[in-house]
């Protein structure tokens, strides 16, 4: 294998991120005989959090790892289901001993090792354990054999990302931002062969604020009063990235960025 093709979908929001990952998925992973496929899972149950069945509708699907962020324990089911599905990673910065791991070796997609690795950032997030350091150790772990590595990093500042971006170039192949739901323009291969982007953005509603319903999340914004926010239905659209690895190096040899919108009717 001297490539090897990998997907990335950004944070799906609820039933209708759901429901274009279904429509758009099988014949993207064709047209582009994609290898890996990983998705930005923390908010597919109803907008918040991730459940066994969600999990498992998202696996049939056709993605092969879930990764999450500060909405994982949102839905108290998935906590127990850690422990079944290795294949879904929480950040890897989270305090020690909470349920879960921060990265995942496949074991059975591809021949090769292949990691996928989940941090979150801590510029405007929950207080959390640094993500360099954290990086740093897990590098550190890896036999200088298995070069081929995806972080998923879910964090707030772009600032943050930025600096995360240099400093895993030619360390890690793809470092991919989530969290805001908007996407960068900023996609790109760092010169040390690492793939880039600050945000990824969203699959699910756009016609929306970040996935939400308008008129609650105004109101939120200009009383600063609680409501309950509920995922819009408006134009639905998958925002994602694919990529071409060197299976030896690890290094990025393509990336682009893929959008597709789900037409009424």
């Amino acid at each position: 294998m001297a490539t090897v093709k990998v997907l990335f979908i950004g944070d799906i929001i609820g039933r209708i991120g759901r429901r274009v990952v279904r429509h758009f998925l099988p014949g993207i992973k064709a047209e582009r005989s994609v290898d890996v496929t990983i998705a930005n899972g923390e908010n597919a149950a109803g907008g918040f959090g991730l459940t066994p069945e969600t999990a498992a509708e998202l696996f049939d699907i056709g993605v092969d790892v879930i990764t999450t962020g500060n909405h994982v324990w949102d839905k108290k089911e998935i906590i127990p289901f850690f422990r079944e599905r290795p294949d879904i990673i929480r950040p890897m910065n989270f305090p020690e001993g909470v349920p879960g791991r921060g990265s995942v070796r496949l074991e059975n997609v591809i021949d090769i090792p292949f990691w996928v690795v989940n941090i979150q950032g801590k510029v405007m997030m929950p207080p959390i354990a640094c993500p360099f350091l954290a990086m740093e150790s897990f590098l550190k772990s890896l036999p200088p054999s298995e070069k081929l590595i995806v972080v998923d990093f879910h964090a707030e500042a772009t600032s943050e990302k930025k600096a995360m971006g240099y400093c895993l170039d030619g360390r890690v192949s793809l470092l991919l931002g989530t969290h805001t739901h908007v996407a960068t323009r900023d996609l790109e291969i760092l010169k040390g062969g690492t793939g880039y982007i600050s945000d990824v953005g969203m699959t699910g509603p756009y016609d929306s604020v970040i996935g939400m319903k308008k008129e609650g999340s105004i109101e939120r914004i200009v009383t600063g009063m609680p409501n309950v926010l509920e995922v819009a239905k408006g134009r639905p659209a998958l925002s994602a990235v694919f990529a071409e690895l060197d299976a030896s190096t690890g290094r990025c040899l393509s990336v682009e960025y893929i959008s597709r919108e789900l037409k009424a009717g």
